[in-house]
C-alpha cells in the first residue's frame, strides 16, 4: 500500500496543503474552481504506484490557507513542484480551472513541465461562452442565488451545471460523489477573499507553442462551448491528441474515476516509452 504524505508548502503568504503518495517521477493535479484536491483521490492511489503523485488546494479551496493578497497560481504550482516534485519535470494533470493553471505554467516554466492531460480545462484569453437558452436560464438562477447570498442554493446550482451537466436532470449523479461535490464547493464559495491571480496573459493563442505531449478529455455532456473549446486545444497543441467521453460532464475524474485513471495511466505510461 502507498503511503500518503501531507506537507504544508509557504509561496506568498498562503500555506498550500499537501498531499503526495508515492515515489518516483512526479504527477502534479490541479483541481477545478468548484472542488478541492479530493476530486482525485482514486487517482492519486493508482498513479502513486508507480510515480510521485501530488495534489494540492489551491488558495481559497480545501485546506490551504492564505492572506488576501495578489498571487500568482502558477507561482504557487512551482513553489509545490520545487518542494516535493524530486527535481524532475512534472506530468501536470489539470481539471478546469486547474488546466488553466497547467497551460498558463507550461508556458512560463515550460522545462518544469513534461506533459499535460488537460480535462475540460479553462484557457487564458478563450472567447466568452454564448450559451443555448436552456442554460442561459440556469445561468440566470444562479446569478440570482448569487446576488441574494443564497449559497446553499448556488451549490445546488453548480452541482447541476458542473456535476450533472447543464442540459441533464438535476441529481443525474447523485451518492458519493455528489456528497463530495457539495462538501468541498461548499467550503470554496464560503472561503475568505484571497486576492486576485496575476496570471492574466492570455494563452489561448498561444496553444501552437506548446510542445509537449498533451491529452485532452471532455465529457458529452459538459457545455458545449467547452466541448468546442477541448477540440481545439487537441488539435492546436502539436503533440495533442483528444478524447471525448460519453455520458459524462465536467468532472469525470469524480462521476467516473476507473475509467479516468485507466487514461491517465495508459498516458503515462507512453510518456515514460518516449523518454525511453
Amino acid at each position: 500500500m502507498n503511503h500518503e504524505f501531507n506537507h504544508q508548502i509557504a509561496s506568498g503568504q498562503a500555506r498550500l496543503a499537501v498531499k503526495a503518495v508515492g515515489d518516483g517521477d512526479p504527477v502534479v493535479f490541479l483541481h477545478a474552481a468548484v472542488c478541492d484536491s479530493r476530486i482525485w483521490r482514486a487517482q492519486l492511489d493508482a498513479v502513486g504506484a508507480s510515480n510521485k503523485a501530488i495534489a494540492y488546494d489551491r488558495r481559497g479551496f480545501g485546506e490551504t490557507r492564505s492572506q488576501k493578497e495578489d498571487f500568482s497560481a502558477a507561482a504557487d504550482l512551482l513553489a509545490v513542484i520545487d518542494a516535493v516534485g524530486n527535481g524532475a519535470p512534472a506530468i501536470l494533470v489539470g481539471c478546469s480551472q486547474g488546466g488553466r493553471v497547467a497551460l498558463d505554467t507550461a508556458l512560463l516554466r515550460p522545462s518544469h513541465v513534461r506533459a499535460l492531460v488537460l480535462i475540460a480545462p479553462a484557457v487564458s484569453g478563450a472567447p466568452e461562452p454564448i450559451h443555448p437558452p436552456d442554460i442561459e436560464g440556469l445561468m440566470a438562477r444562479l446569478k440570482d442565488a448569487e446576488q441574494a447570498g443564497d449559497l446553499d442554493r448556488v451549490n445546488a446550482i453548480k452541482a447541476h451545471l458542473w456535476l450533472d451537466g447543464p442540459l441533464q436532470p438535476e441529481g443525474r449523479v447523485s451518492g458519493e460523489a455528489r456528497r463530495l461535490f457539495l462538501d468541498m464547493n461548499a467550503i470554496a464559495l464560503r472561503s475568505s477573499p484571497v486576492g486576485s491571480n496575476l496570471d492574466v496573459a492570455p494563452a489561448f493563442h498561444r496553444l501552437g507553442e506548446m510542445s509537449a505531449p498533451s491529452l485532452v478529455i471532455w465529457g458529452d455532456l459538459d457545455f458545449p462551448h467547452i466541448q468546442e473549446r477541448c477540440r481545439h486545444i487537441a488539435t492546436t497543441m502539436p503533440n495533442g491528441s483528444g478524447h471525448m467521453l460519453t455520458g459524462m460532464a465536467h468532472l469525470p475524474s469524480l462521476e467516473r474515476p476507473t475509467e479516468i485513471t485507466g487514461l491517465l495511466a495508459e498516458f503515462i505510461d507512453g510518456c515514460s516509452d518516449r523518454r525511453a
